[in-house]
């Protein structure tokens, strides 16, 4: 038998049956019958152990051989134990390592893949102005050109390089986020200053559309966050919402607080978010069906993170009367409980 293969058990055989026969032969003095039943017991006894011991060794056998299909054939469903016992709460234990190490697995798997996809997609998005650049250097370098189309040309070298600059600002960014390397700051922030900040930049190209700003700020809302990346989140919609502003239109801005929260939103007058689009919005490169060509896939992936981590949250929808509307909702949080007296 294999039992008997084990050496804790060979060294209990070798102490148990010199002591039942000293017990035996002790109980000879006082009869023969007296010595049998000693005997007897002592059997009874070592073969009722050394069943236990083999159902005991049978089911770690069993698991041993469980673990070996599961480290050769992946997980299975079977492995849940429906007993008590020490054995069982071993058992238990074990499943949910395999349970633990199986979605760190699947973790792992997929980070590994997005990694790859990111890295993809920033290839692709520096290669294309990359590559633009390239060609009108080549063309300044080996043609004789009118100084009005070497401007041009230059123009368009600075625009492109804006572009990667900025691309390339984002990226890090959203990376330093990911990674936690970003520490943000608690401060109050008020939507006034915020939305002046944020608007700055954007003053030019909605003049360049003959846009119109429609701004309402009730009361002076605020909320608990870090001021510099706050208005690159707001900053990063509205120039998205100014992308796909037709000329002529309307960008309206609302700013309100609740005992619950701080609200921002932002609105377009344009064609709306396509219902296809609306799930991967903020999803990092995605580009979405009336993207714009320049557009990276970026800034709304970046906003929504810097978002959540000021206990807040981001989302999209389309407006009744045409456009789309992006809602910043910043949620109190709860005080402490003051100490006891």
């Amino acid at each position: 038998m294999r039992l008997f293969q084990n050496p804790e058990i060979r060294r209990f055989l070798l102490f148990y049956i010199p002591f039942s026969a000293l017990a035996a032969a002790g109980a000879l003095w006082f009869s023969p019958a007296a010595a049998c039943y000693v005997l007897s017991v002592c059997l009874a006894l070592l073969i009722s152990f050394l069943l236990l011991l083999q159902k005991r060794y049978r089911r770690m056998g069993d698991l041993s051989s469980l673990l070996d299909r599961l480290l050769h054939e992946g997980f299975r469903a079977d492995f849940v134990p429906d007993e008590e016992g020490e054995l069982a709460l071993l058992t238990s234990q074990i499943y949910k390592m395999t349970l633990r190490l199986r979605e760190q697995a699947e973790t792992a798997a997929s980070e590994k893949d997005l990694l790859a996809t990111s890295l993809a997609d920033i290839s692709h998005q520096l290669r294309t102005p990359m590559t633009a650049m390239h060609l009108i250097l080549t063309r300044l370098q080996r043609e004789t050109l009118p100084v009005r189309q070497q401007r041009e040309l230059i123009l368009d070298l600075l625009r492109l390089l804006t572009r990667m600059e900025w691309l390339i600002s984002a990226l890090l960014k959203s990376a330093r986020l990911e990674s936690g390397a970003v520490r943000l700051s608690e401060e109050r922030v008020f939507f006034r200053p915020l939305l002046k900040e944020a608007l700055e930049p954007l003053e030019i190209p909605l003049e360049l559309k003959r846009g119109d700003l429609d701004l309402s700020i009730e009361g002076d809302p605020s909320f608990l966050g870090d001021p510099s990346w706050s208005a690159e989140a707001v900053g990063n919609v509205m120039k998205n919402c100014l992308e796909h502003l037709p000329a002529g239109g309307r960008l309206r801005i609302r700013a309100f607080e609740n005992p619950l929260y701080a609200e921002l939103t932002v609105a377009d007058s344009g064609e709306g978010i396509p219902p296809e689009d609306l799930p991967h919005l903020f999803d990092r490169f995605y580009r979405g069906k009336n993207a714009v060509p320049d557009s990276a896939g970026i800034g709304l992936s970046l906003a929504r993170a810097v978002t959540l981590r000021q206990n807040g949250v981001l989302f999209a929808q389309n407006q009744p009367e045409g456009g789309a509307k992006f809602t910043f909702r910043f949620y109190r949080k709860v005080p402490p409980n003051p100490p006891s007296a």
